[in-house]
């Protein structure tokens, strides 16, 4: 995510120490480590002050994830997913996205409430990212390079790719939230996507692996 357009080079140094603040006590205490007060004073700076940047932890956390995010799309940019096939594709982009989002399991957690917050503006910065995340699977699901935001919105992606990225995005994310609940370890994350891809890209695959594995 960019840092916030306008501020003094003071500010942006202020805020980088709230965000960094608020990881390190997430990777120790995940969402319930997360305490404003705390992270205004690990990040050295009064309530008030980071009140004027953020209005909840929620907020700080979502930061976190646009930042990630766009580490994200920078490396699928640098190294696109790889496979001959559709289906190849998208398993390589979940399994390397995965590894991404779990690589600091605390701060993963946190993350994730932060997502189901409920809230109306933590609902506005979701869908955000929801129509990254979409865009870069239709990428992979293409093999060239993603589109645009305005390109999804518009239309310009055909209805069975969008229905396609959407439903996978949702299988997705509902495993890392049992991820995160303790329901399954976290290889079971890219396997369940996987399941879902190969039943919706290739289900004759599928079926035809179905039937050796019995």
């Amino acid at each position: 995510m960019e840092m916030p357009q306008g501020l003094a080079v003071s500010q942006l140094r202020r805020l980088r120490r709230i965000v960094d603040a608020a990881v390190t006590l997430a990777e120790k205490g995940g969402f319930e480590g997360v305490r404003l007060r705390e992270v205004a004073e690990t990040a050295q700076v009064a309530l008030g002050t980071l009140y004027k940047y953020f209005r909840s932890k929620e907020d700080i956390l979502l930061f976190v994830l646009q930042e990630e995010t766009q580490r994200l799309e920078r490396a699928m940019l640098e190294r696109p997913p790889r496979g001959d096939t559709p289906l190849d594709r998208v398993d390589d982009f979940f399994e390397r996205s995965t590894r991404a989002f779990l690589r600091r399991s605390q701060l993963a957690r946190a993350v994730l409430r932060s997502l189901t917050a409920g809230d109306e503006e933590v609902a506005v910065k979701v869908a955000s990212y929801q129509i990254r995340m979409m865009c870069l699977i239709l990428g992979a699901l293409a093999g060239g390079a993603p589109p645009t935001e305005e390109e999804l919105i518009r239309g310009a992606v055909s209805e069975r790719d969008r229905t396609v990225a959407f439903t996978l995005l949702h299988v997705w994310f509902a495993s890392l939230v049992g991820w995160a609940g303790g329901l399954h370890p976290a290889r079971e994350v890219a396997r369940s996507v996987r399941e879902a891809a190969s039943l919706m890209i290739e289900p004759g695959r599928r079926s035809a692996s179905s039937g050796e594995d019995s």
